[in-house]
């Protein structure tokens, strides 16, 4: 079983920045996918980064132009670099990371880490 595993979450003031970790139990390259989630208190649970196994990216246009995700295969870490942040980005952030293999698909969630943008 796999385990993801976030820190780095915290408390900022708005402008602020905060950079997320996501540390694999294994390695990071078996993965489809891994994305970056968050859960506001009273709302949905909404996607912000992904970035696959080939380093190609996407963002929510909320969070474009501010946030970026990377990888370090060598640790089989991903980061989520925000910055101007907004209080509108508090949030649990959870990292998530997909599996597609021709018998299954295989999803692992993180427990997540509390960001909390002041303003």
């Amino acid at each position: 079983q796999v385990q993801l595993v976030e820190s780095g979450g915290g408390l900022v003031q708005a402008a602020g920045s905060l950079r997320l970790s996501c540390a694999a139990s294994a390695s990071i390259l078996i993965f489809n996918n891994i994305t970056w989630h968050r859960q506001a208190p009273g709302k949905r649970r909404e996607l912000v980064a992904q970035i696959t196994r080939s380093g190609v990216t996407d963002f929510a246009n909320a969070v474009k132009g501010r946030f970026t995700i990377s990888r370090d295969n060598a640790k089989n870490t991903v980061f989520l670099q925000m910055n101007d942040l907004k209080p509108e980005d508090t949030a649990l952030y959870y990292c998530n990371a997909q599996r597609r293999t021709p018998k299954n698909d295989y999803d692992y969630w993180g427990q997540g880490t509390q960001v909390t943008v002041s303003s």
